[in-house]
């Protein structure tokens, strides 16, 4: 496991301080809010805390306000419903008295039935694709500190990076991950490392047909809900085909959709993702 991965798990590591209470820690960054995977994957993981049998199969969450990277996270948990196949969740995450985060989250014991899938789109293997940091070398500069400092999630993008271009790109986007070590075999876990990833790379869909990015001054950009479905068992520390695409932006609102396939073709998750997309003085052009 490497250094940036084994720091990521013990993130996930959660105190419990009460029954159903939870805390979290965020990492030693300079950091102007909470990467929102951080608290989607802390929130799953103080679920799963109270959950005895099943494994994750979806989750449904509102970022309500940016967390405060120099404070400890709360998590409450409500025990909604234990029931014999499903078990109901649902999360609070607190910082300075008010709610940051508020997701509900269902865990469900497998069980046979009908099967079906889209297939997994033909793309190159992971291993003939270049490193994250080749394709980044040209924005050290921008990147500052961010460049150098190392990832728990190892990327390789088909296709230019979404801050390489401006304008004019179509709202799609694919890039196989994998966590950047081995994990303990604890589907809990891998599920909360997806989760992690997932709000990595969805945001930038929306943005690729328009002239904006994160670094304008007039540009504003948030996540605001984040769903997820646990489709089939997979590990996240072996290669996942991340497939996203962007079906509208309207109003200041974005859609991104995406799904993780397993290397053996499986489509292990779904997710979809609403964002805020403010620019100062109406819309960008595209």
């Amino acid at each position: 496991m490497s250094e940036a991965l084994d720091s990521l798990v013990n993130l996930l590591d959660l105190e419990p301080i009460e029954v159903n209470i939870f805390r979290g820690v965020n990492p030693n960054e300079d950091r102007q809010r909470v990467f929102g995977g951080q608290v989607a994957a802390q929130s799953l993981m103080a679920a799963g805390r109270t959950v005895d049998n099943g494994r994750p199969h979806s989750l449904h969450a509102y970022f309500l306000r940016p967390g405060d990277p120099s404070v400890p996270i709360l998590y409450e948990v409500d025990r909604i419903r234990d029931g014999r196949s499903f078990t109901t969740r649902r999360v609070v995450a607190i910082q300075h008295g008010r709610a940051i985060f508020n997701m509900s989250t269902s865990f469900h014991v497998d069980e046979p039935g009908l099967s079906h899938q889209f297939p997994m789109p033909d793309v190159p293997d992971p291993e003939s694709l270049e490193t994250l940091a080749v394709w980044l070398e040209p924005f050290r500069e921008t990147l500052g500190d961010w460049f150098a400092r190392p990832h728990p999630i190892d990327q390789r993008h088909i296709g230019p990076l979404p801050l390489s271009h401006r304008a004019g790109k179509d709202p799609i986007q694919r890039l196989w991950i994998r966590a950047d070590g081995t994990l303990p075999d604890d589907p809990l876990l891998h599920a909360c490392i997806a989760a992690y990833a997932s709000d990595m790379s969805l945001f930038d869909t929306m943005l690729a047909p328009h002239d904006v990015s994160w670094d304008d001054a007039d540009f504003m950009g948030a996540s605001l809900d984040h769903c997820m479905w646990f489709h089939r068992p997979f590990r996240a520390d072996d290669w996942l085909l991340y497939d996203m695409d962007s079906p509208n932006a309207y109003g200041s609102r974005g859609l991104a959709r995406g799904f993780m396939f397993a290397r053996n073709g499986d489509l292990v998750v779904s997710m979809v993702q609403e964002g805020l997309m403010r620019v100062a003085g109406g819309a960008a052009g595209s």
